[in-house]
Parts: structure tokens; sequence; C-alpha cells
């Protein structure tokens, strides 16, 4: 059953400005899957088949003489030599849209698309389902913390315990669409991961390791980012657990927020934080067997938290297509004033606070204030995303927002 996708208008619009569309995403959320629903009179084609990789390795001319444009090209990243030649057919004949590619890895890839193919090609990001495409909801706008956008946001009920479910099932196409076994899913989700993609860095030596490197991760979504301690949990050096964090970081598996930080207000912490993109993946390193176990657990706060973040990244992705990395932020600073995302926009920042429970108050928001001490900078409308119903006041500018308004 397909799912209908929300970064559909943005892909239509993508295709016919460049001569190359690429959409990159961690495996299984549905790369392939979309592009050929949109886009029928492109030969699919996929490197995962080993007679096409063969052939785009050792002779890619003769590749696009056998399998001339339009095509449309799954796992990419396994055959950058193709890159050249597709710059060639673009740049001779001006065609736009004649190459739609997918590619579960961006670490090896972005190599090739900047030498070959600089300003011939659109590049866009996709995650796993949304919170509203699981709810065939078809609004499309970036959620942002204001009245405005809550006015027309007009969303679909959930249960509480739905909420939770959602969480830990998580979002891939699969798991959420077919009700295939969740243990089983993330099991081979975990193993095609390691040998398809993270064997063939050269980083990486013991897969097992960097599995264990995973589970680390996954047991600090929502935290500040203490790579030293994974490091060490994991038994590896430093140096190579920074690596390690950057391919999960360029296959879409964890997102890192930036700090916001100032020259005025000094006593800002400028460690990042760290986000699983998928509740469910984590859930499964983590070792949670059902959405009660996580609902009740000592993390259930933080991957409410992380599960907000991720929904809220993918408004913003399937409404322009890129990920949000210079407009979101978090803030805190050394007297222990936190924000848990802060959204800046036309040079107003938003701030949101994430809480699990359903009463919200002023004490959620103190740390709002803060933001009135950065000169120059304009503090915009705030809310407390939470399991509220339901939108109500805190103080004039605030508000509490039930996580079904995302």
């Amino acid at each position: 059953m397909y799912i209908k996708r929300h970064i559909e208008e943005v892909l239509r619009a993508a295709i016919n400005e460049k001569g190359a569309l690429c959409v990159t995403g961690a495996r299984q959320v549905g790369k392939s899957t979309v592009l050929k629903a949109l886009f029928t009179e492109h030969r699919a084609l996929t490197l995962d088949e080993s007679r096409l990789l063969r052939l785009a390795l050792e002779q890619p001319e003769a590749f696009f003489e056998q399998f001339e444009p339009p095509v449309l090209i799954d796992e990419i990243q396994y055959a950058p030599s193709l890159f050249p030649y597709m710059k060639i057919h673009i740049d001779k004949t001006g065609a736009k849209g004649a190459f739609v590619l997918s590619g579960s890895q961006r670490y090896e890839m972005m190599a090739g698309v900047t030498e070959s193919l600089a300003g011939r090609i659109n590049l866009i990001d996709l995650y796993g389902l949304s919170l509203r495409e699981i709810q065939g909801d078809d609004f499309r706008e970036a959620f942002m913390p204001t009245q405005a956008y809550l006015k027309k946001r007009m969303p679909k009920p959930i249960k509480y315990n739905a909420v939770w479910e959602n969480i830990w099932r998580g979002f891939f196409p699969e798991i959420v669409g077919l009700g295939t076994d969740w243990s089983r899913f993330y099991s081979s989700y975990i193993r095609t991961y390691l040998d398809r993609d993270v064997s063939r860095l050269a980083q990486v030596g013991d897969l097992l390791q960097f599995e264990k490197f995973m589970g680390s991760m996954a047991a600090r979504t929502g935290q500040l980012l203490n790579i030293a301690d994974a490091a060490k949990d994991t038994g590896i050096s430093v140096p190579t657990a920074e690596k390690w964090l950057s391919i999960l970081v360029a296959s879409n598996i964890v997102y890192v927020l930036k700090p916001y930080h100032s020259n005025v207000l000094k006593r800002l912490i400028k460690t990042p934080k760290s986000y699983f993109l998928d509740t469910g993946l984590a859930s499964y390193l983590i070792g949670w067997d059902n959405a009660q176990v996580l609902q009740n657990g000592a993390m259930s706060g933080a991957m409410f938290e992380t599960f907000v973040m991720s929904e809220i990244i993918k408004s913003w992705v399937n409404t322009n297509g890129v990920t949000p990395n210079m407009n979101f932020y978090y803030f805190r600073d050394k007297d222990g004033h936190e924000i848990d995302l802060l959204i800046k926009r036309n040079g107003i920042l938003y701030p949101i606070e994430i809480k699990k429970h359903m009463n919200c108050d002023k004490d959620d928001i103190t740390a709002f204030k803060q933001l009135d001490k950065i000169p120059d900078m304009k503090r915009g409308e705030g809310c407390v995303v939470c399991m509220a119903d339901d939108v109500f006041p805190i103080t004039a500018t605030d508000k509490a927002v039930g996580v079904r308004y995302l």
C-alpha cells in the first residue's frame, strides 16, 4: 500500500529546475517508492543489482548508451563514476530532470556530486513517515509556534497511547504500512545498513563495534553530545567516534542540533545535542520490547522530545526539501536555563519547549525570558509541545500545544 508523501509537491517542482534530482535519506524511508510513483516516464534501475553495478563501475559511458535518459537510478552512491557522464549529457542537451537519483549514504556520494554536478542537481532530503502522513492528514505547512499557524491547523484526534505506540514502533513505511514484525524488521535493517553502507567505508573495521556505537548514541538521544563518553562505552578512540558519528549523520540516522550562541551572552553552552531521527530504531537499539516499557521508562522524556523534534524537522523538510540546519538551535546557559528548540526566522527567535506531561504552566517556559537579553534579536511567540489534547494559553504570547498539532 502506497502512503501518499507530503514531499511530492517539492519533488515535482524540483525536477523541472535542473538536469538532475537526487533524493537522499536513510535506508527504507521510501525514496525509490515515491520517485517511481511520481516519475513513471523514467526507466527505473537499481545499483543493488550486481550486473548493473559492474557495468556502471567498469564502463560508465556504455551504461548510459544502454540506458538512455530519462532514467531513475537507485543507490547511486555505489557508482560515483557515473556523475561525470551525467554532467556531459546535461551540458550537451540542457535537459531538465534527465536523471532522477536516490541514495542512502551521502558520506560517499557528496564528493562526486560536488565535483561533477554542482549547479546541475537538486538535492532533496526524505525522512520516514510523519504523523500527518500516517493519519492521512493533507496539511502541508512547516510547524511554527504561532497563532497564525495554529489557526490554519485542524488536526485529527489521536489517543494518548497511540502516540507512544507510534514512538516505539517507528516511522519507516514498511513497519507502518505492512505491520511487519517489529524486532525482525529492525534486526534486518541494522544488518543491511552495516553490510551495505558502513562496511564500504574505510573508517569502519569492526561492524559489531559500530553497532554498539549506534546503541550508545541511541541511549543518548535528546541529550548533550558527549562523544568522549560514547567512545568510552564503545571501546574506541574519540577521533574514531567522531568519524562514526559523521557517518550516522550523513546516513540521516542521527541529527545534530547546534547550540544558539551570542557574543553578548558569554555563559552559553556550546556543546551540540544529538537526536535519533527514528524513535523505533532507537527503541530497538536500546532494547525496549513494547510501547508500555518505553512510556514508563526513565528515558521516556528524552524519547518524547526526540519524537517531537523529528516531527518538526519532517514538517520543514516536506515543505521545502531541505533539512533546516540553519534555522534550528537549542538554548542552554551555564545557570541551567534551557530551551529545547529555537526556530530562527526573519531575525526572530521562536522558543519551543517539549514536555511529555499534559498540564503545562509558566514553570515550563521560565527560560524563554532569557532570550530578551539578546540585543538586536526579537523574541517571537513560543509554545510548549506536550500531551495536551488542544491549544491553551499560558501567557499572552506563549501557549501549550498538543502533539497532534505538529
